[in-house]
């Protein structure tokens, strides 16, 4: 098996390329970079970054890959790790770490990056997940597995959304997303649980209905306060491995404070 590529692409000497990857015209490929097997750039893709890129991904024309958006940052070589079998729409923008972090911006396998899409420095995005177009990703921030962003939405820095979490459009998302949670708003809100979602992922039906029963005692009762009420839950639960995931979230640091409901 061969690589395809464009005569009219530019492609520095020292670039890794897999077998099978094609690389269409005006692309341009930088000297630390590392792309698997079975890729495709269809035009005008820009990578110049240390960056390793995994097997069977495709960039769509003006994706680009570079220095991360940060006055902090002075060249040092600050790397992007990117999985398999991800789709990376037309003009996505994704940002290298910084060494006020781990120097990795990290995503994961299978996710859909819909047109427009930014994802800054220092960035863990997992698998599975659907970021719509032009939804965007300050610094650090942390998107767990099968998570689905509406379009236009925006995250503060160190926001961390768990797995199978929903962002509705045009939210603008300050504070952590529990997993499974719904939110949505200008500043977005807790509206529920993403239970469309979690049937069409083929969770149990039991363990939802625990897993309901856990979210009105913590973020809809009205005993004692938010950080009892949780604690409480959390022993309450402990043997329901859904319900825990949700709890454990809330109970881990973080910077951030939980998005709560109205």
């Amino acid at each position: 098996m061969t690589n395809t590529i464009h005569p009219n692409a530019v492609i520095d000497p020292s670039a890794q390329i897999g077998e099978g990857t094609t690389i269409g015209p005006f692309c341009v490929i930088g000297a630390n970079v590392k792309i698997g097997k079975n890729c495709i750039l269809h035009s005008h893709v820009v990578i110049d970054c240390h960056a390793e890129i995994g097997d069977d991904n495709e960039f769509f024309p003006f994706v680009s890959l570079m220095k991360p958006q940060d006055l902090k940052y002075n060249n040092e070589p600050t790397h992007i790790v990117i999985g398999n079998k991800n789709r990376i729409r037309e003009y996505v923008t994704i940002n290298p770490g910084t060494v006020g972090d781990n120097s990795l911006t990290l995503i994961g396998d299978n996710n859909l990056l819909m047109i427009g899409v930014h994802i800054a420095h220092d960035c863990v995005v997992g698998s599975g997940n659907v970021l719509a177009n032009n939804a965007t990703l300050a610094g650090h921030v942390h998107i767990g597995n099968n998570v689905v962003i509406g379009g236009l939405s925006a995250f503060h820095q160190f926001v961390r959304v768990g797995d199978h979490a929903m962002i509705g459009g045009m939210s603008g998302v300050e504070n952590d997303v529990i997993p499974y949670g719904l939110v949505m708003g200008e500043r977005a809100r807790l509206a529920g649980l993403n239970l469309v979602g979690l049937e069409r992922r083929g969770f149990d039906k039991s363990d939802i209905q625990i897993l309901m029963k856990a979210f009105k005692q913590v973020f809809m009762g009205k005993e004692g306060t938010f950080k009892e009420r949780l604690a409480k839950a959390s022993k309450d639960y402990a043997d329901n491995d859904v319900a825990a995931t949700m709890l454990n979230f809330a109970t881990e640091d973080h910077t951030r404070p939980l998005c709560q409901p109205k």
